[in-house]
Formats: structure tokens, C-alpha cells, sequence
């Protein structure tokens, strides 16, 4: 199907003009194509800008021979082209070989026909392109399908999802991004092919995973779409029926989490510790005599899962850690003073830190029953001594007193016990005992040096 410029026309920045003027001068022919073309008819700005063309990759740079050219995926027909520091990918018209690893084409064969190289490609949505001149080339209804909010596949969806199986992730990610349905087919063959996932490497699970999550309708994604995610997490099975009998809880486990990750702060720390912090909640119940459900020490057995879980799709150090935190303390009661927030603050060691295990305390309650939604009220009063405590600059470190290891060596103290001192003074600045000060805190020592000389 053709749309004439008439019907629409993208706004183009003087470098993607460049582009375009450099191949059809030169006699080529010249579309944007995929996830940019999508974004500019849903009125968005593009990350990146990508070209096809039928112009050979030695073509390519012939055109370019005074610009910036790397070979980014040459043995594919990508080329990147520098202007004005902007990179922009540039591909020949190409059609994808065998898949024999569910992830890549075992070759490609570069051909001049636009079509088929928009057929090679995941969803109607992202096989549009796009010419200043000639408007938009629209071969699968994708821009009917943009308009309707549907995520389909380009022909047959088992052949999509068996040539490369993180296209299912993708389906998934699509409809949690974009609040689009995915089309019946498509989602039986999601559900059908998801086994194909194994093939996947975690870590390119894991990038499309944290892309779901943090997600408006991610909750969504999980309920309809756990078996698919249980390929890479399969400990999330355990939630998915896991009645909690708690006059607590309405839901079960995992409606309890999709809930609170319905409610909670689109921030990745927070969505992440939402999703596993109660994961540990079907290997530690029990019912006491009156009938009613408990998870004694769920939030370690979780941190352990968790744990498991975020090694597995190789997860950065810091991120791990700042998540089993969250996870370790989410059913820690705060008081509503200054004192206490502070404690609380020394204990995680950092005070964002503690900004975030609020807003997942807060979407918690909100998977709760709603007699107890109350409890936000506290919990935004948390928050505002979060924001003094923010204000007057307070640190929660050790490195950030002012003193160290070696003025306390000078007190005649055993090396051994330099850390327990370190942390009772830090303790003592935060209670508001003593200030941070080299003196005063000297001082203060020496007044209380009989409990370390035991």
C-alpha cells in the first residue's frame, strides 16, 4: 500500500537530508524504515534514524567518501555514517538467510527490491518506510495497524518468532510500551514458541525484560504472558495461583505484585524489587490455628531467590545490590520521626536508596486490600523527612565522618575494633549525640572509651 506525501509528511532534520540527497542524486533509491518511521506517525521523537537503500555497501560509501564512514555491520550492508557527530545506519535491501539459531541469519542476499526487505522484518509496525518524494510505503497495513493499537506480525507469526525468538520478547515489550493489543495470532504463537527462548542469550533476555517492566501496562504483560516469561524465570510459576489466605491480601502472589507494579514509580530499582520481593512467599507459608496464611522471613527466602534470579540474567553488581536491599527491607516498619528515618538511613546506607524502598512499600500497599491504604498517609510523611534529611545534606557513610582509622589509632585503640568505633560514631552523629566534627568527635570517644577497652 502507498501513502502519497500529501496524506503526511515527516518533518526531516538537515542531516537526514544529507542523506537522502546524497544516494538519490546519485541515482539510488532511499526510505527510512522500521522503529523511527513508527514513532514520527505516533507524533514521537526518534532515538535513532535508520536508512535502506539499494545502493551496495561499496555504493554506500562511494556516496559518502567525504564523510565519516564505519563498517558497523558490513557483512550484513550496515554501514554507520558520521554527520555533523550524528551517527546514522544505512543498510542495503537485503533478505535474511536460514535461521539456525533462532537468534541470526545463517547469510543474506542483497536484493533491490524494497519489498522484500520489509518482509524480512518482526511487526506491521515496524515494516513502514518512509521518502520525502514518494511518502510512505506501507506493504502489510502497519500503519492501519498503528491507528487500531495492534502488534501483528509481518506474514506468519511462528515463522517471525522461529527465525528469532526474541521477537516474542519484543511482542511483549511493544504492548507494554505502547499500550498496543497483541493480535491473535501473534499471541498464540507467543504462548506456543516461547520455548524457543532458551536459545536466547540472558543478557539479551534481561535488556528486554527490564524494558517491559518499567512499563505503564507491564502488570498486564505479566498476568497474560507468564508462561512466557517463566522460560528465563520460571520461579515466577510459584506466584501465579499461591492463594495468600491473609486478611491482608485480596490477590494471590502474583496478582498481588502485578497490582503493586501497577501502582508503583516507572523507576527500574523499584519495578525490578516489586517483581521478585515476594517471590519467596510459596516456600516459606504456613497456617496458624485460626486458618489464616503466614510467610514468616518470606523478604530473606526472596532475597535469596532474587538473588539467583538476578545473577542468572547477569545483572550489574550495583543494581543487584540496590534491588536485595529493597527486597530485605520491604516489610521494615519506619516510625514517623526523624530519629527513626535516620537509623534507617544509616542501616541501607543511602539515602535515595531509601527514597526508592518507600515508593515500594507504598505500590505494596497499594496490591493489598484497600482497608489498609491508610498506611500511604504514613508513608508520605516518611517521605517528607526523607526531603529534610535531604535538605540539610546528611551523609550515612563512613568515609563522609570526620574522623578515620588512623585518629583513632592515634587514642591507643586495638586496630582491631577501628571499624565498631567508626560505626558507633556514625551512629552517634545521625541520633544527633554529637556533631561531625574532628574535636567533638574525639570527645565523645574518649567520654565512651570504656566500652571498647573491655
Amino acid at each position: 500500500m502507498l501513502y502519497n506525501t500529501f496524506m503526511e509528511e515527516i518533518k526531516l532534520n538537515n542531516e537526514t537530508r544529507i542523506i537522502f540527497d546524497n544516494l538519490i542524486n546519485n541515482g539510488y533509491k532511499c526510505f527510512i524504515v522500521g522503529g523511527c518511521v513508527r514513532d514520527y506517525l505516533m507524533n514521537k521523537t526518534p532515538n535513532d534514524i535508520d536508512f535502506a537503500t539499494n545502493a551496495t555497501p561499496n555504493q554506500i560509501k562511494e556516496c559518502f567518501k567525504d564523510y565519516n564512514v564505519i563498517e558497523t555491520g558490513i557483512k550484513h550492508g550496515t554501514l554507520t555514517i558520521l554527520i555533523n557527530h550524528i551517527p546514522f545506519e544505512i543498510t542495503t535491501y537485503r533478505k535474511d538467510g536460514k535461521y539456525l539459531d533462532n537468534r541470526h541469519p545463517e547469510s543474506v542476499d542483497f536484493v533491490t527490491n524494497l519489498k522484500d526487505d520489509l518482509e524480512r522484518r518482526d511487526f506491521t509496525i515496524n515494516a513502514i518506510a518512509y521518502n520525502p518524494k514518494i511518502g510512505f510505503i506501507d506493504y502489510f497495513n502497519g500503519i492501519e495497524d498503528i491507528k487500531n493499537k495492534i502488534i501483528r506480525c509481518v506474514n506468519n507469526p511462528e515463522d517471525r518468532f522461529s527465525e528469532d525468538a526474541l521477537r516474542i520478547l519484543r511482542a511483549l515489550r511493544f504492548s507494554s510500551t505502547l499500550d498496543f493489543e497483541i493480535e491473535e495470532k501473534t499471541k498464540q504463537a507467543c504462548h506456543k514458541l516461547s520455548y524457543k527462548i532458551k536459545k536466547i542469550s540472558f543478557e539479551r533476555i534481561r535488556d528486554e525484560l527490564f524494558k517491559i517492566i518499567i512499563q505503564p501496562k507491564a502488570y498486564k504483560i505479566i498476568m497474560e504472558y507468564v508462561d512466557v516469561l517463566a522460560i528465563p524465570i520460571p520461579e515466577l510459576l510459584k506466584m501465579q495461583n499461591f492463594e495468600q489466605k491473609n486478611p491482608y491480601h485480596i490477590y494471590t502472589v502474583l496478582e498481588h505484585t502485578c497490582v503493586a507494579l501497577k501502582n508503583a514509580k516507572k523507576d527500574l530499582i523499584v519495578c525490578l524489587s516489586i517483581l521478585l520481593h515476594d517471590i519467596g512467599k510459596s516456600d516459606t507459608f504456613s497456617i496458624d490455628k485460626n486458618g489464616i496464611g503466614h510467610f514468616y522471613n518470606h523478604q530473606i527466602k526472596s532475597v535469596e531467590i532474587a538473588r539467583n534470579i538476578l545473577n542468572r540474567l547477569k545483572v550489574d553488581n550495583n543494581t543487584k545490590d540496590k534491588v536485595l536491599k529493597l527486597i530485605k527491607y520491604h516489610d521494615i516498619q519506619i516510625n514517623q520521626t526523624k530519629k527513626s528515618v535516620k537509623k534507617l538511613c544509616y542501616k541501607i546506607g543511602d539515602l535515595n536508596l531509601v527514597k526508592k524502598l518507600i515508593e515500594v512499600k507504598k505500590a505494596d500497599i497499594y496490591g493489598q486490600s484497600n482497608k489498609f491504604y491508610n498506611r500511604i498517609k504514613d508513608l508520605e510523611k516518611i517521605s517528607q523527612i526523607l526531603d529534610i534529611l535531604e535538605s540539610e545534606n546528611l551523609k550515612f557513610s563512613l568515609k563522609d565522618l570526620a574522623v578515620n582509622g588512623y585518629d583513632i589509632l592515634k587514642l591507643n585503640i586495638e586496630p582491631t575494633k577501628i571499624g565498631k568505633i567508626l560505626d558507633f560514631l556514625l551512629k552517634a552523629v545521625l541520633e544527633e549525640k554529637v556533631i561531625n566534627d574532628k574535636t567533638e568527635l574525639v570527645k565523645y570517644l574518649e567520654t565512651n572509651i570504656i566500652i571498647f577497652k573491655e
